[in-house]
């Protein structure tokens, strides 16, 4: 177990460093292929769960310490620590004598002090639970500007979306409807003893997260795994038979899969990232669809565009992503508030350059995974001051509210708008 927790210690240093989580989780699991199934598990959930609770856990061990800790391996080695003595199931004695004994591999002079630190948490753990509860950073496991935004737009509804943002995301399935149904699937699911419920639209969450080559029929199309809140955009979207429809930024291919699978359309499938692009052909290639796959920039498209106009447009934009920080938990230290501003830059040129590619009497949804209403409604509301021809259409869905989608134990955050030219 040690050599797990001095992984996750590197995973931990990289990505506060400034690097992606998944990419370099991935990256490490492949330096270490003697690792089993099980401790790929733990590893992937070491990594998660102490950048979910990063600010929580470090508040803490700054009050366990009596002066600075300037060694940060020892200090992201005593923070996996601590996140296995709160949030595991490990046993108390086992989580300490593997840190001593990592620490021992790589700075012998070190173990004293990491076992005094972490049983000195377990003897005084309620009182220190409860003093750092008294900080909202350290309460909430947030940076504080975005505790700030989130207070400042949602009032009386900011714990619940803050602590929301802490839990473990649900596994959720979209049936391909070119194939089979939700209630078939639903029976099948049973059959194979996993435990499964419907909700809106047509989503299946299950109750225990399962591999996919645990699910019936996934490497043959029948299912793919997508948020329910994500699934929404091609019902808002309405693609009929014989459309031509652009989905701007496509990657990993969700959104372009779902339309495909709604309705029969000549889809194109842009993303400006090629690497990323190949996911959404290899999606393609298992749930047996067609589309056209091109590499171009959304706000650029007099690079891609054959001059034919859609009938509808997906933008589904580049954004914060602070809908989905349950599951991307290193988004809430790499994130900085001056980033927000930069975006909803980028989504507004985005949006700009795609109404044009839109046919008279088509539409336009416009879709962030974000929570912020400067990417959103202040987006939408800027770019109709200056496109007359541009009618905001209304959207309902369980628990939307002016197109924003809340995170909660059904569904991440989403926003979506949904945009009519005018003949």
């Amino acid at each position: 177990m040690d050599t797990v927790q001095l992984a996750a210690v590197s995973i931990i240093g990289q990505v506060l460093s400034g690097r992606n989580l998944n990419q370099v989780l991935s990256e490490v699991m492949s330096a270490l292929p003697e690792l089993t199934s099980q401790q790929r598990g733990a590893l992937q959930d070491l990594s998660y769960g102490t950048l979910r609770f990063y600010g929580q856990l470090s508040c803490i061990l700054d009050a366990l310490l009596k002066k600075p800790m300037q060694d940060m391996e020892i200090r992201y080695l005593l923070l996996v620590a601590l996140y296995q003595l709160q949030y595991s199931r490990a046993a108390q004695h086992a989580v300490v004598d593997f840190a001593v004994n990592a620490v021992r591999k790589r700075k012998p002079a070190a173990s004293g002090l990491v076992n005094a630190i972490l049983r000195n948490f377990i003897r005084n753990k309620n009182t220190l639970l409860a003093d750092s509860a008294r900080t909202a950073e350290c309460r909430y496991s947030y940076p504080q500007w975005w505790i700030n935004e989130i207070k400042s737009q949602y009032g009386e509804l900011a714990d619940a979306v803050l602590l929301a943002g802490n839990q473990h995301p649900p596994m959720t399935l979209r049936v391909n409807g070119k194939k089979g149904n939700t209630a078939d699937y639903l029976a099948l699911l049973k059959q194979q003893g996993v435990q499964a419920n419907l909700v809106e639209p047509d989503a299946i969450i299950l109750e225990h997260p399962v591999s996919v080559d645990q699910l019936p029929g996934f490497m043959d199309g029948l299912v793919s795994v997508q948020d329910a809140g994500a699934q929404y955009a091609a019902r808002f979207l309405e693609v009929k038979d014989g459309m031509r429809v652009l989905d701007a930024c496509a990657a990993p291919g969700g959104k372009s899969a779902h339309l495909l699978e709604t309705a029969n359309i000549e889809l194109l499938a842009l993303d400006k990232d090629k690497v990323r692009l190949e996911r959404v052909r290899e999606n393609m290639q298992r749930l047996q669809l067609s589309a056209n796959l091109a590499t171009g920039d959304a706000a650029q498209p007099a690079d891609w565009w054959d001059g034919k106009p859609f009938q509808r447009i997906l933008a589904d934009v580049p954004c914060s992503a602070t809908g989905v920080v349950r599951r991307h938990p290193d988004i809430k230290w790499l994130r900085r508030a001056s980033d927000i501003e930069g975006f909803a830059q980028q989504q507004q040129q985005i949006l700009s350059a795609l109404w044009p590619l839109l046919d008279a009497g088509g539409k336009l949804l416009y879709a962030t995974c974000s929570i912020f209403g400067r990417e959103n409604q202040q987006v939408i509301d800027e770019f109709l001051m200056h496109h007359q021809d541009a009618n905001q259409l209304s959207l309902t869905a369980p628990g939307m509210k002016q197109g924003q989608l809340l995170p909660n134990d059904q569904h991440d955050g989403f926003f979506y708008a949904l945009l009519h030219k005018q003949i």
